[in-house]
């Protein structure tokens, strides 16, 4: 019996439980993953994008493994990365429960956690402790919600995390955070990003991981073209495009009207034309990676057609289990030749 259909048949006595209950089932489960054997890489899907090589284009998104617990068996599972976080200075709860939604109907999430986490000093032990092994981690820093100087929270992240990152990504553009995506206004920006590569370093000076920065698909055409050059100016690493939306597109749930960040089907075709804005105004200068509504193969090689050089997903595996990482790469792969591509880099912003 195929991986699928097995998880197809678990699925509805998984969906019994409440979405977060689920959650960490699901982490406590997909924790064992760590002892399979790695699946082979191809090397038709190895790509290098800011100087990092990456054996498949497919990452596993911020969200899922908040404190950093089980990065090496999402990477057994098939995904070429995996990002950690986001991860705050100081341990906090998150939102009131509930807060995390399955729209069953619509194949989406709406989430309000909060940057709920056990903090920075429990995640780096942790980190540190898998720091000799192979395999992309991506950390993703975030801002307490009651700091009094969330542009210091970022530089203490920066300092903390970055001797055991691959690359780090600064998340301001969870709308779950009041006030964090103002940190995508320009002035604000260039601050932020200067205070997290300064940090970053002051502890790395030798080699430093890049800095990569995901950004909200609310935004507008001016607000692109400032982030677009405040990043090349900064020389960041990569752009990720893009967190949940805070938008509505019509939905069939009953969890519609919940409040917070929508992910999932419904984010699809905003995170595409969000990803072309990006792929525009940085005129190709600057590695994007796609994220929101991605769940096949025809997906993920959309996404890389129209300018990213990887892309991630988090909602999908909800629904599609938790091989689906492997089943995209298969895919990509059959894609590929069909289009008459020897490389995913060949591809990238080919539409």
């Amino acid at each position: 019996m195929s991986a699928a259909v097995t998880y197809k048949a678990l699925r509805p006595a998984l969906f019994r439980f409440d979405a977060e209950s689920a959650h960490g089932i699901a982490l406590r489960t997909l924790a064992m993953a760590r002892f399979l054997p790695a699946p082979a890489p191809s090397p038709a899907l190895t790509s290098e994008v800011a100087g990092i090589a990456f054996p498949n284009p497919v990452g596993m998104a911020a969200g899922f493994d908040k404190d950093g617990e089980m990065p090496d068996a999402l990477l057994k599972l098939g995904f070429g990365f995996a990002e950690v976080g986001s991860i705050t200075p100081l341990p906090q709860p998150g939102n009131p429960k509930p807060r995390l939604f399955r729209l069953e109907e619509d194949r989406a999430v709406i989430n309000r956690m909060g940057f709920n986490n056990g903090g920075g000093q429990a995640a780096r032990k942790r980190l540190a402790a898998r720091a000799a092994r192979p395999g992309v981690i991506g950390i993703n820093i975030g801002a307490n919600k009651d700091s009094t100087d969330r542009v210091a929270d970022y530089a203490t992240m920066a300092r903390m995390m970055a001797p055991y990152a691959t690359y780090l990504a600064v998340n301001i553009s969870s709308p779950n955070t009041p006030g964090l995506r103002a940190l995508q206004d320009e002035s604000a920006l260039t601050g932020l990003l200067d205070g997290v590569i300064a940090a970053r370093d002051e502890v790395c000076p030798v080699k430093a991981p890049p800095v990569f920065l995901k950004v909200a698909p609310d935004l507008e055409p001016a607000d692109i073209d400032a982030i677009a050059r405040i990043a090349i100016e900064r020389k960041l690493g990569a752009l990720i495009v893009s967190n949940t939306t805070i938008s509505r597109p019509p939905l069939s749930s009953g969890h519609a009207g919940e409040g917070g960040g929508l992910s999932g089907a419904p984010l699809k075709e905003l995170a595409q034309q969000r990803l072309r804005d990006f792929r525009k105004a940085t005129g190709g200068a600057l590695p994007l990676i796609g994220v929101g509504g991605i769940a096949t193969a025809e997906d993920a090689w959309a996404r890389i057609r129209a300018g990213a050089s990887l892309v991630q997903l988090y909602s999908a595996m909800v629904y599609e289990g938790p091989y689906i990482a492997r089943h995209i790469c298969k895919g990509l792969e059959r894609l590929m030749k069909r289009d008459g591509f020897n490389s995913i880099a060949e591809a990238v912003g080919s539409e």
